[in-house]
Order: C-alpha cells, then structure tokens, then sequence
C-alpha cells in the first residue's frame, strides 16, 4: 500500500470518528516547563520548534530503548547499527551525527572523540520523565555541536517507595533484565537502575552484551536540595560491516564504555534563580578489525570531560534576562588520535520580552566561546513569537550556528581514512517559521525551515582514483524543509485513543557537490512519515501501531510496522513488543541489513 493511501485512509477514518475530551496528555504538555537551561518557559509559550515525548507516550510506546524511541518522532533520523540500542547515530533535519546535542538534566554530553558515541549516553526508558527535541539552530542556548538542535533528557525526580523488576526475551537470543528502585527519606530520596541486556545477533557477529547503571539522588531537602546523577553503561557487540563493507571480510568488534558524574543545585527567590554544577563525563572505545586477532589492529580511545557551570535568570518589569556561563577542559588518550587536551568557555545572555498586551514575545540572545585551539565565536539569534488566539501561536527563530570538528576529524588514520588538521568550524545561518495549535482534542504544529551551511566537515575522496577519504571542509550546502505534526484525542467506549502523524520534508544540494565522492553526507530523509495510534479498547489492555516510511536522497525507501500490547494485572504488567511486522528489507547506515521480523515478550513486577 502507498504512502498517500495508507495517509487517506487515517485521514477518512478520523473523520468518521466521534470525538470526546481527553485532557490527560494536554494538561502533561501545559504543566510542562522546558528547561533551556536558563530561561524556562512553560511547552505552549516556547516560540521554537520543540517536541516533547512525556512519561504517558514512553509508557504506552512499543519501544524498549531511548534510540527506537526517537525513531517516532518526524525529523529525528536515528541510523541503527543494531538492535538493542548497541550502536545508533543521532541526526536533526538532515544534519550529521556530529551535528545534535545530548544532554542529561541539563549537562552537556558532547563527545570529542566523535559523535558516533552520542547515543551511548542515552538512560534507560525506566528512569526517564520526559525527552524534550529541540530542533533548528541551538548554539546561542547550549553552545557547541547544537548545530541542528540539541536533546534533553530529564530524568524521574523521583519513584516514591517502589522497586520493580522486569524480564524481557525474544528473537535473535534476546535476553533483558533490570531492577529499578525508588525510596523517600525525610530529608532525602534516591533512585538507582541497573539493566542487562544480550542477544546472540539478528546476523553474524551481532551480538551483544550491554549493561547499565543508573543513581540519582536528592540530599538535605528541607533546606537546599542538592541533586546527584551518576551513570556507568557499558557494551560489547559485534560490529560486523560497521564501517568495512562485507566484501572486505573483516570481523569487526567493539567495546564502548560511557560515564556521568555530576552534582547541582538551585537557588530561588522571588525574582533570581541561579543553578550552579559541576560534571565529569568519561568515554571509553575499544575497536577491533580482527575480532579473534586484536594484535592485527586496535584503536582505543578515551575521553575525559571535566566542566563547571552556571545558569541564571532574572525577572524583572521589563521581562525575563538569562545568562551562564559554562567552563570545561576535555583530555583524549588514544593510540591513533595521539595525546590531546582542550579548553572551551562559553558566556550567554538572553533577555525574553513580552509586548502588546503580553501577546507578542521577543527572545534576542547571543553565545560568545573561547576554544583554546579554535580561539573566539560569537553566534547571535532570535526567537519571536505571537499569540493569535488562546490555542493559536505563531513564531519565527533565526540563527548562527557552528560546530568544531571533532579528533577524529582531526587526527583520525587509516588505510582508507585521513583527517585533517587545518580543518575550520562548520557554521550555518538557519531560520525558520511555524505555527502552533493546541487545545483538548487536537493538537498540531506546522514549520518551515532553511539553514545556509559553510565549512561542513565529511571524508570525501579527492578524485575518483584517490584510495583515501580525507576529511574535508567542501562548500555550502543549503538544506531546506517542512514539517508537520498532529495529535487527535478521543474516546472509545469511554477509553482514551491518540493517533498521531508527523511528516518532514528535506531538500538539500550535497549530492550535485560529492555524489561520488562522500563517505557520509549522502543518505538524508528526503520523505519521513510516521504515524503512530495508541488504543485502549479494554480496561487493562493498551495496544499501539507505528509505521515508519522513510525514502533517502540516494532513492531508497521502506516502509516499517511496528506494534506492542501492554496487559496489566493489579502488580503485573504483561508485553508483547513485534517490531518490522512485514519483515520489509531496508538499510539505514552504511552497509547495515536492518533485523527481519522479531518479537520480544517482556513481565514487569512492581512490589
């Protein structure tokens, strides 16, 4: 069936439906105050474009991990390596992997060795409140590498006196268990997460061995709360065709570990709010060509981010002034990128106005940094917003963006691969406009989007007979888009639906610049629609439907079905999860088959 039938299809049968008022999930979104880390402003009055996945869409989604999660969401590109969220790279609207930001609570997960590692960072779904995407031009709010928007993951602030446990199994070997514990003490409380995940592989040299710790706590409550987040994952997979095509015959393997440490706290008075942190993050990556030959070649890489940061707002008669600023020193040990360290500042300020009887919004904002290898940047923006009707919102942003290139840009080398050490920044100027409808039933937002890129860094050949990819600055790329989304609530036989669309469109000119010549650049979601219909149709039976149809710039496209069921039993809760349905054939990263049709069968126990 073809994309426009399956779209009139939805479309007829939303027509025929009788609607009634479900106000659960938009109450979610209006108390919701999206933290840009300085000036935090409730999801209706945000004049970005900004989605958020609420702890009510993560417990009814069909997804077991953070990357299949932000798979259903148009715009968001996840490029999987493998099941189990083993490997996963992160693109906004058509950007490179290197291009998004994460950030855990706030604390910026950029990795200097190279994006292919962003995702590794990424929390178990059990500890997470809300994932809040960010899309367009983010550098005046977080910095750096928010080239194409930046993702912020806020974990639960807290499980009141809950422990609960959860075994998965399924296809390809799956095997997946974790405990999760939540306890409230008078003046503290804590939670702590530990996982496992394995499977034999969907392929050869697939599997996986996957572990992950989580700890959160809350100390001295009564007086000044302070706020620990510690997290260790740790993964071995087979990396089979990672970055080697089949015919090479290599039997690649990885081990990948990633860490967190940080503390903060906020001080409020009726006007002034200031959060101070400081954070340690480590990486860790171990590759092998020769899985059962580690002496034939080996990379090890590790990474260590250490940073001081403080946030600050201030309201007064004439609006809402943010500013912070944020301190760090990375340190890199590896075999091949050599022995390196740097230092990064950066200041900002924003100020948010609010005229013509509060009904339009003007947020002028501007980032200045301080690279002690790049030296000096300053990326001014803008957002502007105005308020049509009560559920009506139009809004516009523009922007300077930028992103240094990353070690492996740098200083990476290989048989087949060089970098480049006179490498420049990427930068871009981006803008955008859109609008906003929000009310009980339907929910909805429209965009439109372009951003003027320089300098953007790829491995491209320098001719057709050269047998390495060295890493390049090439000429402006133009990347312009549309995106629509939509969210219909209403009842049946007294049961909450939701059936949601999204849909984004992307042209960009890179393929009539190194069509024949370009390591990464060419795979960009020309056509993203997604879909997505969360029933309940019994009172402890929760079902949901995703398809994905994805068609790339290169001409490939697929179409992807998904489906779980949820059965509850007062403590119980009982999953089928089916993913690929169809067992449609497609590739979303290099030379990658994706799983055929599996299934996972999971029970949670809550004590």
């Amino acid at each position: 069936m073809t994309r426009n039938k399956l779209l009139i299809i939805a479309l007829l049968a939303l027509q025929m439906t009788s609607f009634s008022q479900e106000k659960k999930e938009t109450q979610e979104l209006d108390t919701i105050l999206i933290k840009s880390t300085r000036i935090d402003l409730p999801f209706k009055e945000n004049s970005r474009s900004i989605n958020v996945i609420t702890s009510t869409v993560i417990k009814n989604s069909a997804a077991t991990n953070v990357a299949d999660l932000l798979q259903q969401v148009a715009g968001v590109d996840i490029r999987r390596r493998g099941t189990g969220g083993s490997q996963a790279d992160l693109y906004i609207r058509g950007g490179g992997f290197d291009q998004t930001l994460l950030l855990i609570d706030g604390i910026k997960m950029d990795d200097a060795q190279t994006g292919h590692h962003t995702l590794n960072a990424a929390l178990p779904i059990e500890v997470i409140e809300r994932i809040e995407i960010i899309k367009g031009p983010a550098a005046r709010v977080f910095g750096q590498n928010a080239f194409t928007g930046a993702i912020n993951i806020v974990t639960k602030k807290k499980l009141s006196n809950t422990v609960s446990a959860n075994v998965e199994a399924g296809s390809f070997g799956q095997k997946n268990g974790s405990v999760t514990v939540g306890k409230e003490f008078e003046n503290s409380s804590f939670m702590a997460h530990v996982g496992t995940l394995t499977s034999d592989g969907y392929r050869e040299n697939s599997d996986y061995n996957n572990y992950n710790y989580f700890l959160k706590g809350v100390f001295n409550k009564k007086k000044q709360p302070i706020e620990v987040i510690a997290t260790f994952f740790d993964k071995k997979f087979g990396a089979q065709n990672f970055y080697t095509p089949t015919s090479w015959g290599f039997n690649e393997y990885e081990e990948t570990q990633n860490s967190l440490f940080g503390i903060q706290t906020t001080f409020k008075s009726e006007k002034f709010k200031i959060t101070p942190r400081v954070y340690w993050k480590r990486g860790q990556d171990i590759f092998l060509l020769k899985r059962d030959d580690p002496s034939f070649y080996r990379n090890l890489h590790i990474t260590n981010k250490v940073g001081i940061e403080t946030n600050a707002s201030y309201t007064s008669e004439i609006g809402i002034t943010g500013f912070g600023v944020d301190i760090s020193r990375v340190f890199i040990s590896s075999n091949n990128l050599g022995n390196r360290n740097r230092t990064m500042a950066n200041l900002f300020l924003e100020h948010r106005f609010k005229l013509a009887d509060d009904k339009l919004d003007i947020t002028p904002g501007i980032a200045v940094t301080y690279f002690s290898d790049f030296k000096f940047h300053a990326f001014p923006g803008m957002d502007i917003g105005y308020q049509l009707s009560d559920n009506l919102k139009a809004y516009g942003n523009l922007g300077v963006t930028y992103r240094i290139p990353t070690y492996t840009d740098l200083y990476y080398n290989d048989s087949s691969t060089s970098g480049n050490p006179d490498l420049k920044p990427e930068e871009a100027f981006a803008q955008e406009i859109g609008l906003k409808y929000n009310s009980e039933k339907f929910t909805t937002s429209v965009a439109v989007f372009n951003r003027n890129a320089t300098n953007l860094i790829d491995f491209v050949k320098p001719d057709v007979s050269a047998t390495k990819f060295v890493a390049t600055n090439f000429a402006e790329v133009n990347t312009k888009g549309f995106e629509f989304n939509a969210d219909y609530r209403f009842k049946i036989n007294e049961f909450n639906q939701i059936l949601s669309f999204g849909y984004n469109f992307l042209d960009d000119d890179i393929l009539d610049q190194n069509k024949d010549l370009s390591r990464y650049s060419l795979n960009t979601l020309k056509h993203q629609f997604i879909t997505r219909f969360t029933s309940k149709l019994f009172k402890n039976v929760r079902q949901n439907i995703i398809y994905k149809h994805a068609e790339r710039t290169v001409g490939t496209s697929y179409n992807v079905w998904d489906a779980s069921v949820i059965v509850d039993f007062n403590k119980f809760n009982f999953t089928v999860t089916a993913n690929n349905i169809f067992d449609a054939e497609y590739v979303e990263s290099g030379f990658l088959p994706m799983p055929s049709r599996n299934v996972l069968f999971g029970l949670r126990y809550n004590f």
